[in-house]
């Protein structure tokens, strides 16, 4: 699955690039809030006294009490056949499962949600081989697990295989989950619907009473009824159509490889598509609403190099005949992998080369990269529970590093993915983090797993491990983890014990000896000589939670080394801080290189202190090469003052990715008070003289930062003159960007957020030219293309004035481009206006014109401002009872709006509030 905001320009997974600010109360709100401001209704609770058996809805004892299935029957194969009527808004719809049962039990326990039960029988194998009638079963609900039970009449035998068949029916769902509804608007201003499935992580239950947990592995046949004006799709070919009275069709799909519940996806809808066919001969094609066609050619061109790259990266074949990608209209998260239909919000798949900008493509790229990447990790192999869902999130997070790279280089996502690891370090570094691995049972908790942590996190100690065991090692023991654990469930340690042995049979020389990998160097061979002890390591960074600070001091020719746990919001002379600290220790992999060579040279750290010796005098030194391992370093003494000395003399000797590694850390430390402000100052100084756009956007981000929270909290002084200091010294390279697309990706992208700075600080050219471009747009009544890479400033300075607001409203109900839309919502979220900004929200919590899934986007982007930031928090308190009947409790999009309205708070006022 692939979280995303619409209007948020770090486009990610996890949606929102929110710094915690230099004294970190966001976070520590995020807990407060959560916990205790926000009252949850009791149908949230999943708490159960263990001691007591559960009543059914009907007042009978209910037989089973666990949250998780027993694991006495098991689903072999589904029979599922769907009947929506898209007029009426409901579904009936009817099922036959084949389990097989391995104990002798008096029921069955299925999932079941919202579905109201007509029929349920029970046959022998006996009984469907001679044609007899089913048993009629006895229905108990227990709503409060999601649970049926089954009564049989006599107890089921072991070994043996039954048939359960249960007809059913329920209306199409409001929200985002199970088979819900789905509606968009024409460009002749006719409202349309589709029906659609989303079942990551437990709302296949909303759609069909099964077996919903991701071990049990199963086959899936399915039939959809429709009209004839409609297309169906599911994760199959369609076999055959077969006409039925009253001008219904009934289209019958292939049947399914073995799956998980949480991948099965079915769509009735009208969309027109394109089609392309791999190298390998899957046809492979993108959906979307009749007027939107035009928008699918980069989509079908990017999936069909990724799906050829990833076949010869895993050495495996996509196991499916097709593969399609849906752009659905109202959806909840960014995409979702379902096996063979991929569903996609519309900006996450759609590009329009008139209206997406160069990081529209790259986030479109990347998000396909990701759910094609989970064709193999997740679909074919699937973690055993949702405590490893990062097993599944973290690689396709990585992968998309490894594809994007291969197949389009020209997008230099290397330098993208660096944001990936800072992004979650901001949150990996506050005490209310999490372990990568941890326990979840209820829907809610495995809900809140889907997070940067498993996503991000995940990604950045693969990538950490890669650079470790070399690519060519890491990429043998991937398609041996893939290979083994295909069509089942694996667990954290498979995928250690893969990389620790990642020798294939083809790698085996006559003396059964593997010669895999001749080029390792010799400190790495004494580490994997040790049965390369990754699972000792490995634990280190999935099973406790938080990053280490690496502290190092050079004292003449050798090196003190120290780990500590990093820790923003509380300081080394809080009375917690060494209870916080203790039983902290990670098995490091350290990278470092010197002023005097370009060696890049490799340590592991597995103890608190460690020193390490230097073959010569140096006057520097840099930990963590090129950003690759996820921790932070702290150079004492006069570290950094050598480090910023070199910067300031001739920055090109140290690696572009160091330079950036470099600010990052050093704005990090002043957060957690290691450091005092002026140091990290004093770091930005070389900035005028950086060639490197990704390091020049980094330093650009937090200095924007430190304006922001001083023009929040009102201190006007600073902030004026911090407002003048940024566009004095960037004068220059303000002034040398053209109003154009051209340029490579960062150099548009460095573009779009250098002239987004000078008009947001009110820069005089600046905020003329975008007002010039503005009224040409508004006067050609919105035909005059824009260039992409400004738009967004052009139409936030186009909002400032009432004529401009109103006429980019009536525009983004027009658009029929979601990239356009967000940048239209996101222009007109900049309003100064109270009323204004109001009205967007209403416009929000109505869901008509501005859609419920753009919700949780634009009340972060109106937080943002100091005119909004109030608006927007007071919004959240006095409607969070409406806002938890649109979005469910643990669903990323409240935690969105949650963290979004209180991120930019930097008061001791604020944080009582």
């Amino acid at each position: 699955m692939f979280h995303s905001s619409a209007m948020v320009n770090s486009h990610r997974k996890p949606m929102f690039n929110i710094h915690t600010g230099f004294y970190c109360l966001a976070a520590i709100l995020l807990q407060i809030c959560v916990c205790s401001q926000f009252s949850v209704p009791s149908s949230h609770h999943f708490t159960e006294d263990p001691g007591a058996f559960p009543v059914a809805s009907n007042g009978e004892p209910f037989p089973w009490q666990e949250l998780r299935l027993p694991s006495v029957v098991i689903p072999l194969h589904y029979d599922l056949f769907v009947h929506p009527n898209l007029t009426s808004l409901d579904f009936v719809a009817s099922e036959k499962i084949e389990v097989l049962v391995s104990n002798a039990t008096q029921f069955i326990i299925l999932h079941s949600k919202d579905l109201e039960i007509t029929n349920a029988t029970l046959q022998s194998e006996e009984d469907s081989r001679y044609m007899n009638s089913g048993k009629e079963l006895k229905v108990l609900s227990y709503p409060a697990h999601q649970q049926i039970a089954l009564l049989v009449p006599e107890k089921l035998t072991p070994h043996l295989k039954y048939y359960v068949a249960i007809d059913f029916q329920a209306k199409l769902a409001d929200g985002f989950e199970g088979f819900y509804k789905s509606t968009y608007r024409t460009l002749g201003g006719e409202t349309r619907i589709l029906a659609v499935t989303d079942f990551e992580p437990t709302q296949a239950r909303m759609a069909f009473p099964c077996f919903d947990e991701p071990l049990f592995k199963a086959n899936f046949s399915i039939k959809i009824r429709r009209e004839s004006r409609h297309t169906a799709l599911s994760n199959m070919p369609k076999v055959k159509t077969i006409e039925l009275e009253g001008g219904l069709l009934e289209d019958h799909f292939e049947t399914t490889v073995k799956m998980s519940t949480y991948l099965v996806a079915y769509i009735v809808c009208d969309f027109h598509s394109v089609s392309g066919i791999t190298s390998s001969g899957v046809k492979v094609s993108i959906y979307a609403s009749p007027d939107k066609r035009n928008q699918t050619h980069y989509a079908l061109q990017a999936s069909l190099k990724l799906l050829d790259f990833y076949e010869k990266y895993f050495d495996i074949n996509y196991p499916l005949p097709k593969l399609d990608l849906i752009a659905i209209p109202d959806f909840a998260s960014g995409a979702m992998e379902n096996w063979g239909l991929i569903t996609y919000r519309e900006t996450s798949l759609l590009f329009d080369p008139k209206t997406s900008s160069a990081s529209d493509k790259l986030w479109v790229t990347k998000v396909i990269a990701h759910e094609l990447a989970h064709q193999w990790f997740g679909n074919l192999v699937t973690m055993e529970w949702w405590n490893d869902i990062w097993l599944n999130e973290g690689f396709a997070n990585y992968m998309e590093l490894i594809a994007v790279n291969a197949t389009y280089p020209e997008l230099q996502f290397d330098d993208h993915f660096l944001n990936v690891c800072f992004e979650v370090i901001t949150k990996d570094s506050l005490n209310s983090s999490r372990p990568i691995s941890k326990p979840a049972e209820t829907p809610t908790q495995i809900q809140e797993m889907f997070d940067e942590v498993s996503y991000n996190k995940g990604a950045c100690i693969l990538n950490m491990l890669k650079d470790f065991l070399g690519e060519e090692k890491f990429q043998k023991g991937i398609i041996q983890y893939l290979k083994k654990f295909s069509y089942r469930n694996a667990k954290n340690d498979d995928l250690w014990s893969s990389l620790s042995n990642s020798c294939l049979e083809s790698d085996f020389t006559s003396g059964g000896v593997c010669h895999s990998d001749p080029k390792m160097t010799s400190n790495m061979l004494t580490f994997l000589g040790e049965n390369a002890e990754v699972k000792e390591m490995m634990t280190t960074w999935t099973l406790q939670k938080g990053i280490p600070l690496l502290v190092v001091k050079q004292d003449g020719h050798s090196l003190r080394l120290q780990q500590e746990r990093f820790l923003q919001g509380v300081f080394q002379e809080d009375p917690e801080w060494r209870a916080l600290q203790e039983r902290y220790l990670w098995h490091i992999p350290l990278t470092y290189s010197t002023s005097s060579s370009n060696v890049i040279h490799r340590h592991i750290l597995k103890s608190k202190t460690d020193t390490l010796d230097l073959p010569e005098k140096t006057s520097w030194v840099k930990f963590n090469v090129d950003s690759n391992g996820y921790y932070i370093v702290h150079y004492e003494g006069h570290g950094w003052d050598q480090l910023i000395t070199q910067l300031n003399q001739n920055h090109t000797l140290l690696r572009p990715k160091d330079r950036i590694g470099l600010i990052h850390d050093v704005f990090q430390l002043v957060g957690a008070g290691r450091l005092t402000l002026d140091k990290a100052l004093d770091m930005t100084h070389y900035l005028q003289h950086e060639t490197s756009s990704p390091a020049l956007l980094k330093g650009l981000s937090y200095l924007e930062l430190f304006y922001h929270m001083m023009d929040r909290r009102n201190i006007s002084d600073i902030s004026e003159n911090l407002k003048r200091y940024l566009l004095q010294y960037f004068k220059p390279v303000i002034d040398r960007q053209s109003w154009s697309d051209e340029g490579s990706v960062w150099d548009r992208m460095l573009r779009s957020a250098l002239l987004k700075l000078a008009c947001d600080l009110n820069h005089a050219p600046c905020i003329q030219k975008a007002a010039e471009l503005f009224s040409q747009w508004m006067e050609s009544s919105g035909k005059l293309n824009i260039p992409t890479d400004v738009l967004k400033i052009v139409y936030s300075v186009g909002a400032q004035t009432t004529t401009g607001w109103n006429y980019l409203l009536e525009q983004y109900e027009l658009s029929m481009s979601s990239a356009e839309k967000n940048k239209i919502l996101y222009a007109l979220s900049t309003s100064k206006h109270q009323e204004k900004l109001q009205k967007l929200i209403e416009l929000g919590m109505e869901g008509k014109v501005i859609k419920t899934q753009d919700l949780a986007a634009l009340l972060h982007a109106i937080a943002r401002r100091p005119k909004g930031q109030q608006l927007a928090w007071d919004f959240v308190r006095e409607d969070w009872t409406h806002l938890l009947k649109k979005f469910d409790l643990g669903s990323f999009a409240i935690r969105i709006i949650i963290s979004g309205t209180t991120s930019h708070f930097s008061s001791k006022d604020k944080l009582q509030e």
